[in-house]
């Protein structure tokens, strides 16, 4: 996995500090195990942020802090995958994990317009809202797994390629050096 690239689109330690929300975490926000991209804290980031992405609550980045800090996953990472749901990915993905929760409940769909009101909510999501969590329940667990063992496949593949060309390198080097020796031998 490329640190260089998780590092350039992670948000930065002072992003996180200043976030008014994260305050509340105070010096938890401080320990180094938070920031470290290895292998285990970036596929746990990982897990954690695309589970909380499914939660159809606000307050998904609080959640996802606490869970990395509680975890010691990458703390960046975690908050960062939160964003997935933004404004216009939220209608798609909610409507496919109420699909998803009506089907596998049994529940007859009901034709549902996205409105973000009181009125939608106390009305409308007081009839959907047993197979919207029940959705995105198992949305999150899945895409939370299929994360976690997608980054840590890709990690180990990433280290294994990197030594597999480290050894060819040296081998190659060592032949050159073999055939410089040859070279000069009478």
């Amino acid at each position: 996995m490329p640190r260089k690239f998780l590092k350039r689109y992670s948000p930065s330690a002072k992003t996180i500090r200043e976030n008014k929300a994260l305050s509340m975490l105070g010096e938890d926000l401080h320990k180094p195990s938070l920031w470290i991209l290895n292998r285990n804290s970036v596929a746990r980031a990982f897990a954690i942020g695309l589970f909380c992405t499914w939660i159809p609550f606000p307050l998904q980045t609080v959640l996802a802090a606490l869970l990395a800090i509680y975890y010691r996953a990458h703390l960046p990472l975690s908050v960062a995958l939160v964003f997935i749901t933004n404004p216009i990915t939220i209608p798609p993905m909610f409507y496919f994990a109420y699909k998803l929760g009506s089907v596998m409940l049994g529940i007859e769909l009901q034709h549902v317009e996205m409105d973000l009101s009181w009125h939608w909510f106390t009305s409308i999501l007081g009839q959907i809202w047993q197979p919207l969590l029940f959705g995105c329940l198992i949305l999150a667990i899945v895409s939370s797994a299929v994360g976690y063992f997608t980054i840590n496949t890709l990690w180990r593949k990433g280290v294994k390629n990197r030594w597999k060309d480290r050894s060819h390198r040296r081998a190659e080097r060592r032949k050159e050096k073999k055939i410089a020796k040859d070279a000069l031998k009478p």
